[in-house]
């Protein structure tokens, strides 16, 4: 596994694919090139996670429909669509299905060295929310499962009270668990133990 950033490209112009290779190659990236988008989905389960570089225009799959098969499958890897073609409709449905960026060729190196930078930014808060997310979860096993009860519930936005009711205790049983639970995550104040719950999914 290489140190260097991965960029995929996904384009069928052989001219494209060898001088975006060279631009980033050339500025410390590690390139794979793809030429369709049904070879690259073939192989998507097995490749290194990068962003990819993914051209409209191309015959058997658009970029569009790569995209939407990507995100069908749940690879979650940040993608940039390039076009030839100045189509703001095809701009607007790549970014609403979660593109990082939209750029048209030829395309500068600053604009794509700028986009790639966004892409990767994007990969790194992914990691920091999963990681966040699991060590959420190993801390809220440290309840048990009246307290999460009692902790989804505040996640909720709901009172004492309300909790008490849904969950058929009195309002002091629940300051109890309150207490017990914000004891256990090590936390001094409320707004502490909801930041765990929701990096855990709770409150949704």
């Amino acid at each position: 596994m290489s140190d260097k950033r991965l960029v995929h490209i996904v384009d069928d112009e052989d001219s494209i694919r060898r001088s975006a290779k060279f631009m980033l190659t050339t500025s410390g990236f590690a390139v794979e090139t793809w030429e369709s988008g049904t070879a690259f989905l073939k192989e998507v389960r097995h490749v290194e996670t990068g962003c990819i570089l993914l051209d409209v225009r191309m015959p058997e799959m658009d970029g569009l429909e790569v995209q939407q098969t990507l995100n069908e499958r749940g690879v979650t890897m940040p993608v940039i669509i390039l076009t030839g073609h100045g189509d703001v409709s095809i701009a607007v449905r790549a970014m609403k299905a979660g593109a990082v960026d939209f750029i048209e060729k030829p395309f500068e190196k600053a604009v794509l060295l700028a986009a790639i930078d966004a892409a990767y930014a994007r990969i790194e808060e992914r990691g920091d929310k999963e990681a966040r997310s699991g060590e959420a979860q190993i801390m809220l096993g440290k309840l048990t499962a009246r307290e999460r009860e009692v902790l989804d519930g505040l996640a909720r936005g709901f009172p004492n009270k309300t909790i008490a009711y849904d969950l058929g205790i009195s309002a002091r049983t629940v300051e109890v668990h309150r207490a017990n639970l914000m004891s256990k995550l090590g936390v001094r104040n409320l707004s502490d133990a909801l930041r765990i719950a929701f990096a855990a999914g709770m409150g949704a």
